[in-house]
């Protein structure tokens, strides 16, 4: 009760002075990261994070799926393709440079790690945060197509991560349980059962919802909460049929949109109500357990951090934005402002919860919360310098520069 307890009364603190903190450079996750941190060493023998570990798993996966759908929902095809395709590109350029690098990354600084283990944590610390990010991309002195591109990228690329992330999962046991079938029944099942179970679900809710709201059989109070039910169903169905969760949530947000239209704009509203408490409490959490394993940290973890907000993010975005004719000050700026956060610590919750009892598994767990924690800090402290900073540079750049570009 005292984890719950400190929560609800930061979060109304919290409330009470939000506008305010806005103005500085302490966002929100570093709040609610520190003040989890601070829990463990101002109270003493707080053991509810052990005792409630299956509960905040359980929350984790939940929000996972809540955050896959809602992210789905939101995929704008002509955003993607647009702009000199520079979303597209750092999800498919990018997002695969940064998964094979962070795997290579991971093993020198890891050599105790397998190369499917080394592509468990490239790709847990794949996605970027758009939470974090969000000083970014609503800041007017961001060009719009750039701080609009890193919004669709940050917005897309945990789902991406999760079928890398699954798949890295399933090779790496076929070593510790000796089994070939377990690569097929990934493929199989996770894949393709999930993929299958989201796509019904996703298409049958998304024409039922559509049909009931052209004929103004649904009152508009609980439009939102229908439409929240569809993950959680096909979050259910995966059960008995063994598909993925994770996968399924994306399918059905994909395919809700055929049948749905208004999917994306009411999904925006659940995020930006409950689903920022999922997000307060996530880093609260995330606190608490990065104090509880401090004592295990060493300097190798932080290498590997540093080299994953650096090296790992920014050479596959300046490769990928090879020829879009962006500023070098463009690239460098896009390349920093990657900051991972929430979904990384939601797979990694994910992965420790598969219970593989894979032998790097303490390794994987250390460096994510590592870089995680650098993350929250150091881009949280950055955003309003770097945007200052950028804004100079993009202010002395010609009119025709491609940053000042609406189109």
């Amino acid at each position: 009760m005292v984890i719950i307890a400190s929560f609800v009364l930061l979060l109304f603190l919290y409330s009470l002075i939000s506008r305010r903190l806005e103005q500085t450079v302490v966002t929100a996750p570093i709040l609610f990261t520190s003040a989890g941190i601070l829990l463990i060493f101002i109270v003493s023998g707080i053991d509810e994070v052990e005792l409630e570990r299956e509960s905040f798993l359980q929350l984790a996966e939940i929000g996972l799926v809540m955050l896959l759908f809602t992210d789905a929902t939101h995929i704008n095809l002509k955003k993607l393709v647009s702009r000199e395709r520079i979303p597209l590109r750092l999800l498919s350029i990018g997002m695969l440079l940064t998964i094979l690098l962070g795997a290579i990354v991971a093993r020198m600084v890891f050599p105790q790690l397998t190369i499917w283990e080394a592509g468990i944590l490239a790709a847990i610390l794949a996605p970027t945060d758009a939470g974090l990010g969000q000083i970014i991309v609503r800041s007017p002195l961001v060009p719009s197509r750039i701080r609009q591109s890193l919004d669709v990228e940050a917005g897309l690329n945990d789902g991406l991560s999760v079928p890398f992330l699954m798949f890295f999962i399933a090779v790496a046991r076929m070593g510790t349980e000796g089994s070939g079938q377990v690569l097929l029944r990934y493929l199989g099942e996770q894949l393709g059962m999930g993929a299958l179970v989201g796509g019904g679900v996703g298409l049958v809710g998304g024409f039922l919802l559509g049909q009931a709201r052209k004929r103004d059989w649904m009152s508009e109070s609980v439009q939102q909460l229908s439409l929240v039910t569809l993950p959680i169903l096909s979050m259910l169905a995966c059960e008995p049929v063994g598909g993925s969760m994770f996968i399924a949530a994306y399918v059905a947000g994909l395919s809700v949109l055929a049948g749905f239209r208004g999917a994306g704009e009411l999904s925006l509203e659940f995020t930006e109500g409950w689903g920022q408490l999922f997000d307060y409490f996530v880093f609260f959490l995330f606190g608490l357990f990065v104090a509880l394993a401090f004592g295990h940290f060493s300097i190798v973890h932080l290498l590997y951090a540093i080299l994953s907000l650096t090296v790992v993010r920014m050479a596959p975005v300046a490769a990928a934005l090879i020829g879009t004719r962006l500023n070098s000050a463009t690239v460098l700026f896009m390349g920093w402002f990657g900051p991972r956060g929430l979904a990384s610590i939601v797979l990694g919750l994910v992965f420790l919860e598969e219970e593989t009892h894979l032998p790097g598994e303490e390794t994987i767990k250390l460096a994510v919360m590592a870089t995680v924690m650098l993350s929250i800090f150091a881009h949280g402290f950055s955003a309003m310098s770097g945007i200052n900073l950028y804004a100079r540079k993009v202010t002395a750049l010609d009119a025709m520069a491609p940053e000042k570009s609406l189109t």
